[in-house]
């Protein structure tokens, strides 16, 4: 077991001595005006929003007891129609912010087209805003489709002939439907984007611009994202209409109930090691995510602890089917298995209570992916812990990391009982390019252990008039036809 990491206490100070009190000083002191006791500022709950009967009864169904930070901002902004760029990290309660003023908008099933699409980078992020939406509205008559790729499109359209109120759609697909002549978005009135900032990271810019250009242009717009880089920005400056921006925390900070821990880590064998170290303590890491940066990562990570069999695992990434990569979140969050390994296709889009660590087996390269993976844990303002392992070359990647999130992140030691292996060479050399490439990036002039390959020499080319061939000596004669030769006979 891990002992926790004891906080950082200030040094008490001693508190200075006054001097003592004389009667010119007691004179020249003003008088000190009684001081009344601050009222506590009430505490916000759904019923100040003048949310209808039917969402207040599915919000105290679903164990909400009183709005996020950014659900207090968002909602009244939201339900007055304004145009509304929301920073917020994953697990603090955005879907809400969004859904609940949609739901008032909405209210009951009306017509058969959309009158609000809400778009998402990825599979499993619409299918978690669908089952968000029909939690809510359990008490309300509102039809709600959820399209994505990777499944057969004819069930979706089915579904979309038959009636919708509210779409939650991936871009490409919505496109692809669209141009099948299967979907209407001409009575739009309203449009979200959700995680804005992973959907340009996963170029669905052109997609998005399409979509901009086939809705209509009279609608109110919501947008929402992690963090606020600079092609978000040029994006709400392109749809969004006098917004008023909520940021409840700085961007790309890690949510406040996270505990942070780092551990240098040698190499790929000596990982494994320290996991199977970390999970013999089954009680506290009861409920893990481990996050790989490549597939063969995450199949091997999966590999070890299968064979371990230490509580089941199961394993999402881009080459698993969609129906294996849906059963095996359900499985996860069922309490099925102990262990859900991932790439970060899947840092965004998973909402399930109760993670009790993120391990980040590798430190991911695109830096704001290290705050949405450790924001599946710490959800719903609840405790969570957040490993990460890094090796020599990945510890650079750490500093620019520490330097996003605007903190360091304590490290520890191995533990004694974790088997430090040799690196193989392979391996090595691996991690010696990229930290060339790094320290290359830093001073173009500096020569690492790798150097571009020596040009081949210039050999010159005769051409065919500069070979000369006895064609004599080599017993062939022109045929009276010109052009081809045949053998002489002997």
């Amino acid at each position: 077991m891990i002992e926790e990491e004891n906080e950082n206490l200030a040094p008490e100070q001693e508190e200075p001595i006054a001097p003592e009190a004389t009667e010119e000083t007691r004179a020249e002191a003003p008088e000190e005006e009684a001081q009344e006791p601050e009222e506590e500022a009430p505490q916000a709950s759904f019923e100040d929003f003048k949310l209808n009967k039917q969402l207040l009864t599915a919000i105290a169904e679903l164990g909400f007891q009183k709005p996020t930070p950014v659900q207090q901002q968002t909602i009244p902004l939201a339900m007055a129609g304004h145009d509304v760029m929301g920073i917020a990290q994953t697990g603090t309660g955005k879907t809400g912010a969004y859904v609940l003023p949609l739901l008032m908008k909405v209210k009951y099933a009306q017509g058969k087209h959309p009158r609000a699409l809400i778009l998402a980078p990825t599979r499993e992020l619409v299918l978690q805003i669908e089952e968000h939406i029909q939690k809510f509205s359990a008490y309300l008559d509102v039809r709600t489709v959820g399209i994505y790729g990777g499944v057969g499109p004819k069930t979706q359209i089915e579904r979309i002939q038959a009636g919708i109120d509210i779409l939650v759609a991936t871009p490409g697909r919505l496109m692809d439907i669209y141009r099948k002549g299967e979907l209407h978005l001409k009575e739009l009135k309203t449009l979200v984007l959700d995680e804005a900032d992973k959907m340009m990271d996963m170029g669905f810019m052109p997609q998005i611009r399409q979509i901009l250009e086939i809705i209509p242009r009279k609608r109110q717009n919501l947008l929402f994202s992690a963090t606020m880089h600079e092609r978000v920005h040029t994006l709400s400056e392109e749809f969004l209409e006098f917004p008023m921006v909520v940021e409840v925390t700085p961007q790309a900070t890690p949510v406040e109930t996270v505990s942070q821990k780092l551990f240098q880590v040698p190499n790929l064998r000596t990982k494994i090691a320290l996991l199977d170290y970390l999970f013999k303590d089954r009680e506290t890491f009861n409920r893990v995510m481990i996050f790989t940066r490549s597939k063969t990562n995450a199949d091997n990570v999966s590999s070890f602890l299968d064979r371990k069999g230490q509580g089941g695992v199961r394993v999402v990434h881009g080459n698993k089917g969609q129906n294996t990569r849906i059963n095996a979140v359900e499985a996860f969050r069922e309490g099925e298995v102990r262990y859900l390994v991932a790439t970060d296709v899947a840092a965004r889009g998973i909402d399930i209570q109760d993670v009790s660590h993120v391990i980040n087996f590798d430190v991911p390269i695109i830096y704001e992916d290290y705050v949405h993976r450790i924001g599946r844990t710490g959800r719903a303002e609840q405790k969570g812990a957040s490993i990460i392992f890094a090796n020599e070359a990945e510890m650079h990647h750490i500093e620019r990391i520490e330097k996003l999130i605007k903190m360091k992140i304590p490290q520890a030691p191995l533990p004694e009982e974790v088997k430090v292996y040799d690196t193989p060479f392979e391996e090595q050399q691996l991690i010696n390019r990229e930290l060339d490439s790094y320290k290359r990036q830093q001073d173009p002039d500096f020569k690492g252990a790798f150097h571009e390959k020596k040009a081949k020499p210039q050999y010159e080319n005769k051409g065919k008039g500069e070979k000369v061939r006895d064609l004599k000596k080599a017993g062939w004669k022109k045929t009276k036809a010109g052009g081809g030769s045949k053998r002489k006979s002997r």
